[in-house]
């Protein structure tokens, strides 16, 4: 999978399909968007779009990807076995804190991955982004019991919320 910026114009061209101008709509009786005319490509259209003949030579066989909506990328979150919402809930679990994603804040993470044009893979930096500070302030804390990601968060409108422990006298623990 890639990202193969302009090599529709080049199918175009090929199939007959021409346009000329800034905003030309396109010429040709039947109009194809971009999921019919990808599967129009042959490798003739990668040679002329740049690669090599003996990379092209290599690749028996060549599949037009669609993008990933946002229930795709929400999916992808939170469903398989390593999703990345549950190994942050791990880690910090690993200091006894509780992890919590709202669902619109997850819904914003993803909408965040579609705007950028990251597709899954920035799904990874957008979280580490929100969750730096929260990872190194909360283990260095002993009160933590809770931390919840709104969408605020998400947006950089606030930080994540902190659900504080209730305060307990240690000292009558360690007296008695």
């Amino acid at each position: 999978g890639g990202a193969f910026d302009g090599i529709d114009k080049i199918v175009r061209d090929r199939i007959g399909q021409k346009s000329i101008g800034f905003g030309a709509e396109i010429e040709g009786s039947n109009k194809m968007d971009s999921k019919e005319l990808f599967s129009h490509l042959m490798p003739e259209d990668l040679l002329k779009f740049g690669m090599i003949p003996e990379f092209i030579g290599r690749v028996p066989v060549v599949v037009a990807l669609e993008d990933l909506d946002c229930e795709a990328l929400v999916r992808i979150l939170q469903e398989p076995k390593n999703a990345l919402l549950k190994q942050y809930k791990k880690l910090m679990s690993f200091d006894d804190v509780e992890l919590v994603f709202e669902d619109d804040a997850v819904q914003a993470i993803a909408e965040e991955a579609i705007a950028l044009k990251t597709g899954a893979r920035g799904l990874r930096t957008i979280l580490e982004r929100l969750m730096l500070d929260i990872m190194y302030e909360v283990p260095s804390r002993g009160d933590v019991r809770q931390v919840i990601v709104t969408k605020a968060s998400v947006m950089g409108e606030e930080k994540p919320k902190i659900v504080l422990a209730e305060p307990t006298d240690e000292r009558e623990v360690v007296n008695a």
